[in-house]
């Protein structure tokens, strides 16, 4: 049926409203895309309205600033009205491996090996003194030699001085048997009354040193004894 001119005029009108509508529409969506900004997605592209493009792993919204979360760690944080609009970033940035933490070594036995281990072990064990810390007293009294002798005097493995020798009996300071349970007796008696580093202190400088500077006398000697001792007993 054909239709009359004012039929005619109301369906243009009718189409032009309906076009106005879903142009509006879409221009709205566009709107809020920018504006509001779209939920973050894991790669995206920003383009500032000075010109400026940045990619970023994610983007939120805090008031009216835009909270840019970078590749590499951290964020920065603009004002809205800077950015013009975020799109999908199509290159692949692949997210680096989480670091993982080595496991933790396995606790490692006590080293009993090394000469005179049976002797070491066996009066350190009757005495209660750790067998680490005797070891560490002979690695740096004599290096394990056997025949030691210092310019003071003092002899063997564990270095006895000729008093201290007499005192526990040792006949013989250059036995190894003899001198290591001299020098493991000489080294209880002051662990049962002096602290360690003290009592490392006394068996190289004397006892009565000790006491007459109440700690550590300041020999250059002694105080390098004391550290070189605990820094091998503590491995």
């Amino acid at each position: 049926m054909r239709k009359g001119h004012n039929g005619n005029k109301a369906h243009r009108g009718a189409t032009a409203a309906r076009a106005v509508v879903v142009r509006s529409f879409v221009s709205l969506v566009t709107f809020l895309s920018v504006v509001t900004l779209a939920a973050p997605a894991s790669a995206e592209l920003v383009f500032f309205n000075t010109g400026r493009t940045m990619s970023v792993k994610a983007h939120r919204v805090e008031g009216e600033s835009v909270v840019l979360e970078l590749r590499n760690g951290g964020e920065m944080a603009f004002a809205s009205s800077l950015v013009e609009r975020f799109t999908p970033d199509e290159v692949p940035y692949p997210e680096p491996e989480a670091e993982v933490a080595p496991a933790p070594a396995p606790p490692q036995a006590e080293v009993t090996a090394g000469p005179f281990s049976e002797i070491i072990e066996r009066v350190s064990a009757e005495q209660h003194v750790s067998s680490k810390l005797v070891r560490a007293v002979i690695q740096v009294e004599s290096a394990y030699n056997v025949r030691a002798r210092s310019s003071k005097g003092a002899m063997g493995l564990m270095q006895l001085m000729p008093a201290t020798a007499r005192q526990y009996d040792v006949a013989d300071p250059y036995d190894p048997a003899a001198n290591i349970e001299g020098g493991i007796k000489h080294l209880k008696s002051l662990l049962q009354r002096l602290p360690v580093a003290l009592a490392l202190a006394a068996y190289n400088a004397g006892e009565a040193a000790v006491q007459r500077f109440n700690g550590i006398p300041p020999y250059a000697e002694t105080r390098n004894y004391v550290s070189r001792i605990l820094a091998i007993a503590n491995r």
